[in-house]
């Protein structure tokens, strides 16, 4: 058996008893020496005591007294090698070597488990004491840990994502800021949906002007389209909002799963509460811009351009009329004048400002499109003049009506009514050269406003979320926290531990303290002298 356990004799020492009962002129020589079976550590000899001994009570030191007699008298050579004596000095001496080879080993291992139960004890958090005191620090503790997120001062920083205010940013300057510059300034309308808006401003009256209710209709319906991503806004930070919570989970809350779901619930209806005031705040700040379309804005060019092209071509139709002639600037030269506005020229000092030609009363601001291609006065300037020389039209009594015709020339009225609803609009068409013109001045407007008030709505509602919701939420979470928590008949049942926390502490104590006192007790460990 002990070749199967120690093949290599290693660990073996062999032990020789009932030497004195051997026959006489036998001995156990041979053996003893290691002839018979070779063992490394030696075999020694034993002589215990029998049991009548026992039965007259012969005790150990007269028993070890008679063994050394017995061994001197048969075994002299080796008596010192041998019996009860040597052999338990010789199981000290191999103690002692195995624990000399097995104490640095011994030593770290205890080391780790010691630290490693200490951290585990000190996650489960000791046994709470003044409950008062304990609930209002853990309250505080979370409060300041959900601000410190928020403004990225957190201990416990995220490598993997963005997470807090980090990710408040974001939203504010990559998501909301990239989704308002994808919205076109120009989607959805064609030119017949806008020269459509134009017919429809007019009325049931054509006229030469270019309609300011027209622009102001069409301009609306495109910054409508800014209030649902300005909405889906303040939609992704109260999400990010919700979502703090979880990187503020310290070991204090998971021991209270009831705390835990208290202060979930209390920053759930905090956040709630200022959804609605949020949205309506954003709302407003679309509503604001609808109210009033400020054509008067500094950095509303395009008006000014426009309005002094239309001056410049009612000079210039006015001078044409008193000679005669009509001249109108056509739609090369708009887009030259145009042009060059853009590019810093201005127009020729003779064209009168804007404010000098536009007629007062129109409106709060006067109406910057409300100006004639050509004037009324210069139009039958112009009618006179193209009529000199031919005789005058007839008089309405002397035109006889013919048959079928009436008197203005058109079909007479017969027993069959012309159903005009039967012709269907046309989806598309091509526009003339001052239906393009009119469409053309439409659109630079349309786009130059649209612009203007997607500068300022990007501004604006990061600036109302951060009030109304964020920096809300920072200011009051604390005193929401304790006038919802810290109550004297919820403490019991907020501070209450899982059965399973509480059963986990009392075992990884009762480990630790065993693992200090192995630490002590290999301390005392001194060199010794071994036989």
């Amino acid at each position: 058996m002990a070749k199967r356990v120690d093949p290599d004799g290693r660990r073996t020492l062999a032990v020789v008893t009932k030497l004195d009962l051997m026959d006489a002129g036998t001995d156990a020589i041979d053996v003893l020496c290691g002839r018979i079976i070779p063992v490394k550590l030696g075999i020694i000899g034993v002589i215990n005591r029998s049991q009548l001994d026992i039965n007259k009570s012969k005790n150990i030191r007269n028993a070890v007294k008679d063994e050394q007699e017995f061994l001197q008298r048969r075994y002299p050579s080796i008596a010192s090698r041998n019996g009860t004596r040597y052999l338990a000095k010789t199981l000290n001496r191999l103690l002692m070597h195995h624990i000399r080879d097995c104490l640095p080993d011994l030593k770290s291992r205890v080391n780790v488990l010691t630290s490693q139960f200490q951290t585990l004890l000190m996650s489960y958090g000791e046994a709470v004491g003044d409950k008062s005191a304990t609930l209002l620090q853990i309250i505080t503790t979370f409060a300041s840990e959900y601000c410190n997120t928020v403004e990225g001062t957190s201990k416990n920083i995220e490598t993997t994502e963005l997470c807090g205010g980090a990710r408040i940013c974001y939203i504010f300057h990559e998501t909301f800021g990239r989704t308002l510059e994808s919205v076109d300034p120009l989607g959805g309308l064609s030119d017949l949906d806008i020269l459509t808006a134009i017919k429809n401003a007019n009325g049931s009256r054509p006229s030469w002007f270019v309609p300011e209710l027209s622009f102001e209709l069409l301009v609306k319906r495109q910054i409508k389209r800014l209030e649902e991503p300005s909405l889906r806004c303040v939609e992704l930070v109260h999400e990010e909002l919700q979502r703090i919570v979880q990187h503020c989970d310290a070991q204090d809350i998971v021991r209270f799963p009831h705390l835990r779901d208290c202060l979930v619930e209390v920053i759930t209806q905090l956040l709630r509460k200022r959804l609605p005031i949020t949205n309506e705040m954003v709302s407003n700040l679309v509503a604001i811009e609808l109210s009033y379309i400020n054509t008067k804005h500094p950095d509303f060019t395009e008006s000014n351009v426009v309005s002094e092209i239309l001056m410049a071509n009612l000079q210039l139709t006015h001078e044409a009329g008193k000679r005669g002639k009509a001249i109108q600037i056509s739609d090369e030269q708009m887009k030259q004048r145009m042009k060059e506005s853009n590019s810093g020229k201005r127009l020729s000092s003779s064209v009168p400002s804007l404010d000098a030609a536009l007629p007062v009363g129109n409106g709060v601001g006067g109406n910057f499109l409300g100006m004639k291609w050509g004037s009324s006065g210069d139009s039958d300037l112009h009618r006179n003049n193209s009529n000199a020389g031919k005789p005058p039209l007839p008089r309405d009594r002397d035109l006889q009506p013919t048959e079928g015709v009436s008197p203005y020339g058109s079909p007479a009225r017969h027993s069959q009514g012309v159903n005009l609803l039967d012709i269907a609009m046309p989806v598309s068409r091509n526009l003339s050269a001052r239906e393009k013109r009119d469409v053309d001045i439409i659109r630079r407007l349309i786009n130059s406003y649209f612009l203007i008030v997607r500068k300022s709505i990007q501004d604006s509602v990061p600036k109302a979320v951060m009030h109304f919701l964020v920096n809300y939420v920072k200011n009051h979470l604390q005193s929401e926290l304790v006038g919802q928590l810290y109550k004297h008949d919820q403490i019991d049942r907020l501070l209450t531990e899982a059965d399973s926390v509480t059963q986990r502490r009392e075992e990884a104590s009762k480990m630790l303290k065993a693992l200090h006192a192995a630490s002590q007790v290999i301390g005392e460990i001194r060199d010794t002298h071994l036989w």
